[in-house]
């Protein structure tokens, strides 16, 4: 039997957790040996910007694994990280980006898990912007690094849907489980050099941007598909949220009552039921299934109006609405 492939691994979000644990673990063993984390240093946190380590530093430390820290990737480090004699690299969600000698340090090279179905939605905000822009499917792909954002030829990808109740976060933890039968479906492949990778169609490119706290405004002219799509795309960050009452209301996931049927104006309440509260929008009604009110934390949409009431007729005012994709 050959020798495990020596593999560094690059990122810094917890998304990367559940890979992690398989890369360390048995099943992965005969495959793969885990030599070391590169990750981002250590950042001031919270409201008392306390300087935490990020949950990859954490895991890494607590299994006795080397750590790096480097605030940039110099070539004293591409030194150091050559001298740990790397197989492959594996790349993701790391915030740094790799100069053409990093990438080729490694004897396989480096690859990126990116959590879209590339070319589609490029860039810093996938997984929000797929599910804002009513996407049904998402998923993991395993590509080349190159120069150019998430340009690089595709390996595999590993599919996931999306609901109409599905959130960002809840799509992230689907996702993150997506990577581990991705990654071990390519390193066999990989290690024997029966792993094809494909070029992206870069007519069917699209671009995401970082998400800004002015994108959790609602344009209630809007259909209540979209609406409802943003909302949940956009939680937990940003979060969208509308001024009830003079007070600025957050929203963690909504949908389409599609058994409403009434005329109203854009952003008019138009009553509620067992799930929520229901809004008037530029075609068909939206539900607002989870609200939060200031200092208080998110409930359910029945449980939220029995202390908050928002009586039928009140109209939430308009926010613009940035676009999210582009195409450039």
């Amino acid at each position: 039997m050959s020798e495990p492939l020596r593999l560094v691994f690059l990122g810094s979000d917890g998304i990367a957790l559940p890979l992690l644990h398989w890369l360390a673990g048995e099943e992965a063993g005969g495959l793969v040996r885990l030599i070391g984390v590169v990750t981002q240093p250590d950042r001031p946190v919270g409201r008392g910007q306390k300087i935490t380590p990020n949950a990859i530093k954490l895991w890494a430390t607590e299994r006795g694994l080397p750590v790096w820290q480097p605030e940039k990737l110099t070539e004293e480090f591409r030194q150091e990280y050559a001298a740990l004699a790397p197989d492959l690299a594996l790349v993701m969600a790391y915030g740094h980006l790799l100069r053409d000698d990093f990438i080729a340090t490694p004897r396989l090279g480096t690859l990126n898990l990116h959590t879209s179905l590339l070319p589609r939605f490029r860039g810093a905000s996938p997984i929000q912007t797929a599910i804002a822009a009513g996407e049904h499917e998402t998923g993991v792909t395993l590509m080349r690094i190159v120069r150019r954002l998430d340009a690089g030829p595709v390996a595999d990808v590993e599919k996931v849907a999306i609901t109409s109740l599905d959130t960002a976060a809840t799509v992230e933890t689907k996702l993150a489980a997506a990577c581990v039968p991705l990654v071990a479906r390519a390193l066999p492949r990989l290690a024997d050099g029966s792993l094809r990778f494909t070029p992206q169609d870069e007519a069917a490119a699209t671009y995401c941007r970082k998400l800004q706290k002015e994108d959790g405004g609602l344009d209630f002219q809007h259909p209540a598909p979209i609406l409802a799509a943003r909302i949940n795309g956009l939680f937990p960050w940003p979060g969208c949220s509308v001024a009830i009452r003079d007070q600025r209301v957050k929203l963690g996931l909504a949908d389409v009552a599609t058994s409403t049927a009434v005329t109203a104006r854009p952003g008019e309440v138009v009553g509620c039921d067992d799930n929520g509260l229901l809004i008037g929008t530029g075609a068909g009604v939206l539900r607002l299934r989870s609200l939060q009110r200031p200092g208080g934390r998110m409930l359910g949409g029945e449980e939220f109006l029995r202390g908050f009431d928002v009586p039928v007729g009140t109209v939430l005012p308009s926010q613009s609405m940035p676009g999210l994709v582009t195409t450039r």
